[in-house]
């Protein structure tokens, strides 16, 4: 027989603004077609991205391969914009969004006023 799992609490929180760190996600228009996401980037190595309705309409590369995800299947799978991530990547770089815990593989942070600050400028 089955155990009751009633009591068992799981907390789902994808789309909760705010982690436990307090770093909260930051609005970023993507520099091609302006789709609206929030992004968190929490390393160098892993970004969150939550999309709305109104982005996921916007996106010219989700509109351009036909990927809603509304099928389920991969015909309708969309594996990301390619724009976007381009655009969250040079938002990092630059300071105008904040990479949580800059250490490890990637851009060097420059030393300044906190974490992720955009690395030094090339000579």
């Amino acid at each position: 027989m089955r155990a009751d799992h009633r009591n068992d609490a799981r907390i789902d929180d994808r789309l909760d603004t705010q982690r436990a760190d307090g770093v909260p996600m930051r609005p970023l228009a993507c520099e091609r077609c302006a789709a609206e996401v929030l992004v968190r980037k929490s390393s160098w190595q892993q970004t969150s991205v939550q999309w709305t309705a109104r982005a996921t309409a916007a996106c010219a590369e989700r509109d351009a391969t036909g990927g809603t995800g509304a099928t389920g299947g991969a015909e309708g799978a969309f594996e990301g914009c390619r724009s976007l991530r381009d655009t969250i990547r040079e938002a990092a770089l630059h300071g105008r969004i904040e990479v949580v815990d800059p250490a490890g593989p990637g851009p060097a942070p420059r030393t300044g006023p906190g974490p992720g600050s955009p690395p030094d400028p090339p000579d």
